[in-house]
């Protein structure tokens, strides 16, 4: 990805002209420890800048986007939060809609779920072939599947239900496990056996 995802929080601090806050705020604190703890956790590894600002001292910059209540959060530019405790299901969902915009899937990747049989075929399938790839549980893991929504959606149109399994092979969306089978199976056919000897071409002198 070419640069973090820059997120803005304005709490209720500051001052302006005559102007200043006292009164500390308990929800812009609770919000900032729910940042902090969602950075580490569901959005670990998604390249994000957090920048803190009293909001007394730049009270016009988030009026500018409808926002007045601190603490408000914007994420590139737009507000997600304001005037209560951050929800951190928002906050995943608005910063991995950002992070799908800028960083394509890589390599070979399976959504899934524990309770799903198809996504259990799925696995055993690629295990079975020797493919490695790389599982995410979108039950367990709400990044995953606010990644795995719009991927999809791209694919199947935005009316399509999504299920799973949901699968990339070479950073290609494949589907779900029927559509694994037909490509594993396709890739079979075009491998050459390891028993065919390569018979250099005659020449005509021969």
């Amino acid at each position: 990805m070419s640069k973090p995802i820059k997120i803005t929080l304005y709490r209720w601090a500051g001052s302006w002209g005559p102007f200043k806050v006292n009164i500390p705020c308990g929800e812009c604190t609770l919000t900032k420890d729910i940042l902090k703890d969602t950075f580490e956790s569901e959005l670990a590894g998604v390249d994000v800048e957090l920048e803190v600002k009293d909001w007394l001292s730049h009270w016009w910059e988030p009026l500018k986007l409808g926002a007045w209540h601190a603490p408000i959060l914007v994420v590139e530019g737009k507000v997600i939060s304001q005037g209560e405790a951050l929800n951190r299901g928002v906050l995943v969902q608005s910063v991995i809609a950002e992070w799908t915009k800028r960083d394509d899937l890589q390599g070979n990747i399976v959504f899934g779920k524990a309770t799903c049989p198809y996504c259990v075929k799925a696995k055993k399938a690629l295990d079975q072939a020797g493919i490695p790839y790389t599982y995410y549980d979108v039950v367990k893991d709400s990044a995953a599947l606010y990644r795995m929504i719009p991927e999809v959606k791209a694919h199947i149109g935005q009316k399509t239900p999504v299920t799973v399994p949901q699968i990339w092979m070479n950073s290609e969306y494949i589907g779900g496990a029927d559509n694994l089978e037909k490509w594993l199976t396709s890739k079979e056919n075009t491998t050459i056996p390891n028993n065919v000897v390569d018979i250099p071409a005659r020449t005509g002198s021969d």
